[in-house]
């Protein structure tokens, strides 16, 4: 019936089975791998009933419109997502093809996803057995069966819908799906069905339709013109098949494949198609019914209406389509629900010969931004067509015309001409790229992966964490993996406790694929912001470069760093680190990110040689370089580099070091700092910045003036640990929270100014009292140590601002102002700018009206063109104006950003101006308001001044009322009629007289009304400090005394304090003598008659009470005059600065000075604390040392003297130490001077300059000075003339204290090839030729330079002085100074030969003269020292200097009456060497060959030595046969030497000669490390201990444990705490663990390390506690230390843990530790009670008699004696006891003693009977 009733569709009732088989059948969709859920059918049996019956009612009511099965739509719109249903037919075409996905592009921009299970059920049966099954037969993986451009039918199985909100639409091609409504029965001829390959048969293949019943075959003949990408048919293979026969009602099903007849197979109705199981991608041929703006509505296989849209229609045929026209169309889509069937007319999809284009034809564009694109036409429902400058098209759907939060405006879209999209996708089904006018979208900066850069910092949010990394998403269709050790900079165990999903994360991108849309990103810390060039190809590792890298991999030749984009490269294990690693595991692990520098890259091979060792030095030498230019506090210049939003980033000039200057540093004024960042520009050069903080990342800069003022006073914190409550400091806005405003100071220190401590006010809302940036005073109010945070104040009434603040602030804001204009002016060349910037405030000006109106007037004028100038209507009040009518009007502002002027024209500011005097008081009126300046007319003079709208850093405007505003009257006072710095304005002091702000009580008394100088008032003491009394007065206003006008000077005495005679309480009579300012506290320097001090300044001293006396006022000045350099006054300590270590002094109230710190000390004693010389308020005399300009203090000595003077003693600080100079010395009264090497001391010293460092303080003596550099000296004689000691190395003061021959120290001051320059005082150099420096031949200076550092004290020998040229030359040769010579024997240089000439010469000297025995002895042993200047001879260059030595010593012989050669022993080596003990070197030149007895008289005779040295000896030519002999023999004396086994070896040659015949030895190991520690060669000794350790035999334990102990004690004494313990470490895996930890606590008790020893100990205890020597070793540890309480709790614990049997002997050997260290009495007792409980261990009774004779008294050993001859043991050990006791008393008693002890023997005897006697 069911195929009756498809075959015959009767109207309406068509859509029954429509609905009811998509309904059914949607379980198979879900769970394509599982059976049919029954139950699931069933229960949805009843809706689909009722489905149909609602489809029925509305469809009558349809019919009456002629046969159509089904309606059109009112309106031709695209398909949307929202519309897509499961079940829904489509045709896609592939887009991309991955290993298990099919990206499918579906009609109208949809995208699906087909996945590889389900692609057919033969397929996913396949893989489902080769999983299951071994063998791993060649799966056909999906790339293999689609290809992109593939058209295919496919079916909506499944909705997902994603985390962001998106649905993905999940597709099947499983024919059973596709082909649902079909059956065997309907299946006729020329239908166009698509199936997939089941199986593949020998003649063809059979295809599964997914129709049950039927089986299709494909022969292989009908395959052969298939498509060309398919050369063999695989199981799973898409087919688009023709059924060519139907057999046995469609059980058997004859199909081809071959795109041509597809061409001509056209659907027919008599195929029986209808609404159930029409397909899309079939071919019919439709009539266009109606033709709409956005699409056609078709009639198509008689009966059926569907419709296409506008992206389907043929582009080229769009005007073509007319009613009734017959076309060629495509199935679509079906959408059940609507009953909708959506056509194409393309050619692509209905001419089968054509190819679908799976990429664009203008190529990739996904992700391009495109703009001047032009809307050509929009579709209300669906979106609007644009057209791209290329003339393409792109479409952009209706939800991307707007931001997804606004309502659509598709007009105001249309509207605009011209529009930026960006390109989504490519619609490959629709042949057109989609995008996006989203302003969100086009800003987004990463779309694609092409986007993303390796190296790129990105954000993210974190989406999911998987065992292998956590998910990060960058944007919607843009994720990465952060892999597991790229979490963090170190591994981390629980992830989840540090991401949470949706956290924002900021990443570092290391590599990118973009084929496989693979995106690698790191967490770390240092890689993230890491400022080091990266390293994105191998290209980037050129030698040299650093970057930072993250260990991949740790083998035992080093480590493999991997940086960005999969570049690697090799860290050898020699260049892992300064020390030498053995294991890197132990050290590194994978993850760890660290800096590396590139050593060699081969491009070709790409390999990189790196080295973290060159990394970590050269980035010290890196960190240094920019604190030497850039120091916090000192004056810089910079270069504009860039302008961000927060400042501007710069470059510190001359070295272009980076560094930032935010905006709010550009000045004090808020409001200039903006003018200033607009009018800067790239490549502008700033002066005088300063650095504020510089961390490692950061220097950031200041150009506040205020904030640099404090930097250069000193007048800051350094660190949290400096500073103090009370301390005031400026600083600047940083933060404004609820609760307060954060402060920060420089050296990015930050305090809290909580909302109390904000203003004197009360303060409702923190954020309108300061602004951002604004600079401000501050004084610490609390410090919390603990937690590093302190609290301020800002109030004013707590702050003192520093000395004409006021002023100053005004000054550098104009200045600030003027740069702007000036800058403006110049940058754009307009002339307009530049006029502009020529005018001045009060400048008159002639224009003409422009117009008027009811806000004042505008004006022109010629010369200012096209500038804007205003007058408001209060400046053009009582003028009348009409257009065009000339005026003059006078300027009061120009604001040059926006070229405007404003003017005035009131008569009273025209008139002309009246001269001011200094001094005198206005009332004046605000004209004017900008920001943080005020223009202000001064009463009727005319005269216009510039003032700031604050007068206090700190103060604050709540409401508009407070702050200035125009025409508000204002009281000034005139401090300079004609000031410069403001263009000659006056400058003025000005405050309020508005009565409108609320005043404290205080305040109102105050203001009630001043006190006149000269008054005499009465007043009672309120507080008595160390500077000042506060004196109440009668009228409740305060004043103060200042501690100079407390009594008369003359009559104060030294170190007294004034203040401290005035009681609290007391009442007083004073005078007026000056005032205060109310805000800085600040002395006033005037004193008009009729002025009124609020803060009076008051005057107790008689002499000026006195009515009678004519009493004036002395200005500040007149007192400064007053004073000379070098008087003497009387001054009072006001405060220490622990900054700059100076002392501040008041003089009288206006007047204060400085002393420093050299001149307030003379002992340097007090360096550390000078404050505690002085107390506040304390009187002293001070001598004047220059008196102040205008703004600084007077500076002053306490010392005395006020100059410096030659031959005087003072005090100096170090401020450095150089080599070449000697030390820096700053000294008093701003002198600075230098002390050479050899001015340090009287007697010289091997390294001068050891004990000196930086800010040490020192007494000098002041030698001379040249152009103000003092020479001084240190020298005990010099300083301390009294004391007359001995003085081993004399100054040298002058060339003609020096004599030719004499034997003289001096330091050598440089190495070049002239010869060795050497210091012989502060102003004599002396020169040592390089043949006179060594007896060796050297090729170069330089290696005498590398033994010879500046600053090595050399005995050197004068050989002759020019004091015309002022040169000395000197002579450093062992012959001449009696030294060994200056070059070390191990080197193994070639002696300097003789020349023949020289040797003539010597042999005629010799026959002149005959040597004694002496000289003849001495000429021996200095021979091999002379070094001639002649050049070598060529018969002599094959001489050795030793033949050359022996051939004289024989000579010499021959000539001796008794020529006894000495006897070359074979040790004489040995001794004769060790005779030099005090000098002991291990590079002893020749001498080493010298014979005992030379040797001996070589030390005898010094001063012969001298004498005969000097003197030249030559040789004859029997001499030098003889010499030849002489050298034979001393070879073989050394051979002899060599074989002999007791010569201890000399160098190392000698001990690698020994260690091959026995390396096993460890005491010839041992002797070789004890030979290079001589030399503190510590690095050599611990490679030889490691060499031993390596080449010991493993079966020498003891041998290899004496290596480690010796390796052990090395650590100890000249290793860290670190190199020992890894050597402890190392020695516990090599040997046995016991000895090892006993033999190191032993080395730490005799280096007394105590508190490591009882640590090991410790541990030794709890890890050997079966160990019995482990206890006593600890017990005896304890004793010695007297700790005899922990020894006895320890002895406790022992008997715990050892077995009950060893009990007995640990309590005995405890008790001979008692005896031995700790208290004897104790030893007894111990012993006593060991030996009650075992009385018959004789043993322990022998050794108790050995300790108490050894420690107890006579009486108590005898006692012992008795105790033991009675003991029940056997006769044999009692007679042994009486032989011991007979013996004792032998020794130490008497003959009585004696007889008594053979009486108790006897008595024994007679006791045990025969037994005893027998």
């Amino acid at each position: 019936m069911a195929s009756l009733e498809e075959d015959f569709p009767r109207g309406g009732s068509a859509k029954k089975p429509t609905k009811s088989t998509i309904v059914v059948q949607r379980p198979e969709v879900d769970n394509l791998f599982q059976s049919n859920e029954q139950a699931e059918t069933k229960k949805r049996r009843a809706t689909i009933k009722d489905d149909v019956k609602k489809v029925k009612k509305q469809k009558t009511g349809k019919e009456k419109d002629g046969l159509t099965l089904n309606t059109a739509a009112k309106c031709v719109e695209i398909l949307h997502a929202k519309n897509v249903k499961e079940g829904m037919l489509m045709l896609g075409c592939v887009k991309e093809v991955t290993d298990f996905e099919v990206t499918v592009s579906l009609p109208c921009g949809l995208q699906g996803f087909l996945s590889i299970k389900n692609v057919s059920d033969s397929y996913t049966k396949l893989l489902s057995e080769q999983l299951d099954s071994t063998d791993t037969e060649e799966i056909c993986s999906l790339p293999h069966l689609f290809y992109p451009g593939m058209v295919l039918r496919c079916i909506v199985a499944k909705l997902d819908t994603a985390k962001s909100g998106s649905t993905s639409i999940q597709l099947s091609a499983s024919p059973k799906l596709v082909n649902k409504a079909l059956n065997s029965s309907s299946l006729k001829a020329g239908m166009i069905l698509s199936g997939c390959v089941e199986s593949v048969e020998d003649h063809g293949c059979i295809i599964d339709i997914g129709i049950s019943g039927s089986k299709a075959f494909l022969s292989a003949k009908a395959v052969k013109d298939q498509h060309n990408n398919l050369d063999e048919l695989k199981v799973g293979q898409y087919l688009t098949c023709k059924v060519e026969e139907v057999k046995n009602e469609g059980r058997v099903v004859r199909l081809s494949a071959s795109p041509s007849t597809f061409a001509q197979a056209c659907a027919e109705s008599e195929q029986g198609w209808n609404l159930t199981n029409l397909l899309p991608g079939l071919l019919v041929k439709a009539t266009i019914k109606k033709v709409t703006k956005h699409g056609l509505i078709v009639d198509f296989l008689s009966s059926f209406t569907g419709q296409v849209d506008f992206l389907h229609m043929e582009p080229e045929q769009a005007d073509k389509y007319t009613e009734g026209k017959e076309v060629r169309a495509c199935v679509l889509y079906l959408e059940p629900s609507m009953r909708l069937v959506g056509l194409s007319l393309r050619s692509y999809l209905v001419q089968p010969e054509q190819r679908v284009e799976p990429v664009s034809a203008g190529g990739e564009r996904i992700g391009e931004v495109v703009k001047d694109c032009k809307m050509t036409v929009v579709h209300h429902m669906s979106g609007a067509l644009l057209e791209l400058p290329d003339q393409t098209l792109a479409f952009v759907h209706r939800n991307h015309l707007k931001e997804s939060n606004e309502p659509p405006n598709e007009n105001r879209v249309l509207a605009k001409p011209e529009h930026t999209c960006r390109i989504l996708d490519f619609s490959v089904i629709d042949q057109i790229h989609f995008a996006s006018l989203r302003k969100s979208v086009i800003a987004r900066p990463f779309f694609r992966y092409h986007d993303l850069q390796p190296g790129q910092v990105v954000e993210g949010k974190v989406s999911v964490l998987l065992e292998r990394g956590m998910m990060v998403h960058i944007s919607d269709h843009i994720k990465g993996l952060v892999p597991k050790n790229h979490l963090s900079d170190i591994i981390l165990k629980n992830p989840e406790k540090k991401y949470s999903e949706g956290m924002k994360v900021k990443c570092r991108v290391l590599s990118v694929d973009v084929e496989s849309r693979k995106l690698y990103l790191t967490r770390k810390k240092a890689l993230v912001e890491s400022s080091l060039p990266l390293f994105l190809t191998y290209a980037d590792a050129r030698p040299g470069r650093m970057s930072h890298g993250f260990i991949v991999c740790i083998k035992d030749f080093g480590c493999i760093v991997r940086f960005y984009n999969n570049v690697k490269g090799l860290v050898p294990i020699s260049e892992l680190g300064t020390e030498a690693i053995v294991n890197p595991e132990e050290i590194f692990y994978v993850g760890q990110v660290l800096k590396t520098k590139v050593l060699k890259c081969d491009l070709e091979k790409e390999k990189i040689l790196l080295s973290f060792k060159a990394a970590v030095e050269g980035d010290t030498e890196a960190a240094v370089e920019p604190q030497v230019d850039c120091e916090v506090g000192k004056p810089l210049e910079v270069k504009v580099l860039k302008k961000s939003i927060v400042g501007v980033e710069v470059a510190i000039l001359p070295d272009e070091i980076q560094a930032v200057l935010p905006t709010m540093h550009l000045s004090d004024h808020v409001s200039n700092c903006l003018l200033l960042w607009e009018s800067l520009q790239e490549g502008d050069v700033i002066s005088n910045v300063m650095c504020f903080n510089k961390n490692k990342r950061h220097i950031s800069l200041t150009k506040k003036p205020t904030v640099r003022w404090s930097l250069e006073e000193g007048a800051v914190a350094k660190d949290f640990s400096e500073i103090t409550v009370g301390m005031q400091l400026i600083g600047w806005v940083k933060n404004i929270m609820s609760y307060g405003v954060f402060v920060e100071f420089p050296y990015g220190l930050v305090g809290l100014a909580p909302k109390s401590a904000m203003t004197d006010k009360f303060i409702s809302d923190t954020a309108v009292a300061f602004q951002l940036g604004q600079t401000v005073i501050a004084k610490v109010t609390n410090l919390d140590e603990e937690k590093r945070r302190f609290l301020v104040t800002l109030k004013i009434s707590e702050v003192i601002a520093p000395e004409a603040d006021a002023q100053t602030r005004l000054i550098y804001g104009l200045q600030e102002r003027r740069a702007v204009g000036d800058m403006l002016a110049m940058r754009g060349n307009s002339e307009l700018r530049q006029q502009l910037a020529a005018l001045t405030v009060g400048q008159k000006l002639k224009m003409t009206v422009d117009t008027v109106d009811g806000n004042g007037a505008t004006f022109k004028s010629d010369d200012l063109g096209d500038a804007t100038i205003l007058a408001s209507k209060y400046h053009v009040m009582g003028v009348n104006l009409t257009a065009g009518q000339k005026v003059t009007a006078v300027v009061l502002y120009v604001d040059i950003l926006s070229n405007t002027v404003h003017v005035s024209l009131l008569t009273k500011l025209l008139m002309k101006k009246k001269s001011l005097s200094e001094g005198s008081k206005y009332t004046v009126m605000v004209q004017h308001i900008d920001k943080e300046f005020a223009v202000i007319s001064l009463d009727d003079t005319a005269q216009l001044t510039v003032i700031q709208t604050s007068s206090h850093l700190n103060e604050v405007f709540l409401s508009e009322s407070e702050k200035l505003k125009g025409g508000m009257i204002l009281e000034a006072e005139v401090i300079e009629p004609s000031f410069q710095e403001l263009q000659g304005l006056p400058l003025v002091s000005w405050k309020r007289t508005a009565p409108k702000r609320l005043r404290t009580t205080s305040e109102n008394q105050m203001s009630s009304r001043g006190h006149c100088f000269g008054e005499i008032l009465q007043g009672t003491v309120k507080t008595v400090k160390p500077t000042c009394i506060q004196v109440t007065l009668e009228d409740g206003t305060t004043g103060s005394v200042h501690v100079s006008e407390v009594m008369e000077v003359d009559k104060v005495s030294l170190g007294s304090f004034p203040t401290s005679s005035v009681k609290v309480g007391s009442s007083v009579t004073v005078r007026v003598i000056g005032g205060r300012e109310a805000s800085s506290q600040r002395f006033l320097p005037f004193s008009h008659p009729k002025f009124t001090y609020t803060i009076p300044e008051l005057t107790l001293t008689p002499s000026k009470l006195d009515k009678s006396v004519d009493f004036k006022q002395v200005t500040v000045k007149d007192k400064v005059s007053s004073y000379k350099v070098g008087d003497e006054i009387t001054c009072f300590v006001s405060k220490f600065n622990p900054e700059r270590k100076s002392l501040e002094v008041t003089i009288n109230p206006g007047v204060t000075g400085t002393v420093e710190l050299l001149a307030m000390i003379t002992d340097p004693k007090n360096g550390s604390h000078p404050e505690k010389l002085y107390k506040l308020g304390q009187a002293v005399r001070a001598t004047v040392v220059e008196i102040s300009s205008k703004h600084r203090p007077f500076v002053l000595s306490l010392t005395g003297g006020h100059k410096l003077e030659e031959g005087t003693v003072t005090l100096g600080i170090v401020t450095n130490v150089q080599p070449q100079v000697g030390l820096l010395v700053k000294l008093p009264f701003g002198g600075m001077g230098t002390v050479a090497v050899t001015e340090l001391a009287d007697a010289y010293r091997p390294n001068p300059l050891a004990g000196y460092s930086k800010d040490q303080l020192l007494r000098c003596f002041l030698l001379e000075s040249e152009n103000d550099k003092w020479q001084l000296s240190l020298r005990q004689s010099r300083l301390n003339p009294q004391q007359d000691k001995p003085v081993k190395d004399p100054e040298v003061l002058s060339f003609d204290k020096l004599k030719e021959g004499e034997i003289i120290r001096g330091y050598v001051k440089s190495v070049g090839e002239q010869g060795v320059f050497i210091r012989l005082s502060w102003h004599i150099i002396g020169r040592a030729q390089l043949q006179q420096s060594t007896n060796y031949f050297v090729n170069s200076h330089k290696v005498l330079s590398t033994h010879l550092p500046p600053n090595t004290l050399l005995t050197t020998k004068i050989l002759s002085i020019d004091k015309e040229e002022e040169y000395v030359n000197l002579s450093l040769l062992p012959v001449d100074t009696g030294k060994p010579d200056v070059l070390p024997e191990s080197l193994g240089l070639p002696l300097r030969l003789v020349g023949e000439e020289k040797k003539k010469h010597d042999t005629k000297k010799k026959k002149k003269r005959t040597l004694s025995e002496s000289e003849q002895k001495q000429a021996e042993s200095q021979v091999p020292k002379k070094k001639k200047k002649t050049k070598k001879s060529k018969t002599d260059d094959s001489d050795s200097g030793v033949e050359v030595y022996f051939r004289e010593e024989e000579d010499k012989e021959e000539e001796e009456p008794k020529p006894e050669p000495p006897k070359v022993k074979s040790s004489s080596a040995a001794p004769s060497r060790l005779q030099v003990a005090a000098g002991f070197s291990w590079d002893v030149g020749l001498n080493s060959l010298k014979p005992a007895s030379a040797a001996r008289d070589a030390d005898s005779s010094d001063g012969e030595e001298q004498e005969s040295s000097s003197k030249p000896q030559k040789k004859s030519r029997h001499a030098l046969e003889q010499e030849k002999k002489a050298a034979e023999k001393a070879l073989v004396r050394q051979e002899t030497e060599l074989m002999d086994p007791s010569l201890r070896p000399e160098d190392a040659a000698a001990f690698e000669r020994l260690l091959l015949a026995s390396p096993n030895s460890s005491l010839l190991w041992l002797q070789y490390m004890a030979h290079h520690l001589q030399a503190t060669q510590i690095e050599q000794a611990r490679a030889v201990a490691e060499r031993a350790l390596k080449t010991i035999s493993f079966r020498e334990e003891q041998e290899k444990l004496n290596v480690w102990v010796a390796l052990l004690n090395l650590e100890n004494m000249y290793g860290t705490e670190e190199s020992l313990k890894k050597v402890f470490e190392r020695a516990l895996q090599f040997c046995e663990p016991m000895p090892v930890y006993q033999q190191l606590a032993d080395i730490y008790a005799k280096s007394s390390k105590i508190k490591e020893a009882e640590g090991l100990y410790k541990t030794m205890v709890k890890r050997f506690r079966q160990n019995k020597e482990v206890w006593l070793s600890y017990g005896s540890f304890l004793l010695q230390q007297g700790q005899s309480d922990t020894a006895s709790s320890l002895l406790q614990r022992a008997l715990k843990s050892l077995p009950t049997k060893e009990s007995v002997d640990v309590i005995a050997k405890f008790a001979q530790l008692e005896f031995r260290y700790g208290d004897a009495e104790k030893g007894i007792t111990m012993m006593d009670k060991v030996l009650t409980s075992y009385p018959k261990r004789t043993d322990l009774w022998s050794v108790f008699i050995d300790l108490t004779i050894k420690h107890g008294s006579q009486k108590d050993i005898r006692a012992l004696f008795d105790r033991v001859i009675h003991l029940s043991v056997s006769v044999k050990k009692i007679k042994f006891f009486f032989k011991r006791y007979l013996e004792y008393e032998k020794k130490h008693g008497t003959p009585q003693s004696i007889q008594a002890v053979k009486e108790k023997a006897m008595e024994f005897v007679e006791a045990k009977g025969t037994e005893a006697a027998n």
